[in-house]
């Protein structure tokens, strides 16, 4: 038993690790209700964003995150493209914001909603599908008459 227990490396979480904020995907997601987890207004709100988007933008921010492997419990689909969840910290030992643009969770939401949509991968989606059908057509074939 106490080899099994070995066999999973353990990392070291960062003191304070418990106080970190946690955001879920669903929190920012306009296709979602409120009572599906959305806590941001749908004017503000993002379409379908995943929790390595939410990654990519925060650790931009100077904020420490973390990604976990964690499902919202309100998630009706147990896809793995729905999985994670990303902490952040938010204040220090003491209490004190960390930057001082983001003082609570809902500035953190807001953040991230309003970045998300600036992503490479969101605003170039059509261009890279148009280069790969582009190639995918230039075979050796006949010409049809």
């Amino acid at each position: 038993m106490a080899a099994a227990a070995t066999a999973r490396p353990m990392t070291k979480l960062p003191d304070g690790f418990d106080r970190w904020i946690c955001l879920y995907p669903a929190y920012i997601n306009k296709d979602k209700s409120r009572a599906e987890g959305r806590r941001i207004p749908k004017e503000k709100a993002v379409s379908a964003p995943t929790c390595k988007e939410m990654l990519d933008v925060l650790s931009t921010s100077g904020l420490q995150v973390l990604g976990e492997r964690k499902i919202y419990c309100r998630e009706k689909s147990k896809e793995p493209i729905y999985w994670g969840r990303v902490r952040v910290q938010l204040k220090n030992q003491t209490g004190e914001p960390i930057n001082p643009r983001f003082r609570s969770r809902e500035d953190v939401m807001f953040f991230t909603a309003e970045k998300i949509p600036q992503l490479k991968t969101r605003t170039n989606p059509k261009h890279n599908q148009d280069s790969q059908q582009q190639q995918g057509k230039q075979g050796k074939g006949k010409k049809k008459k």
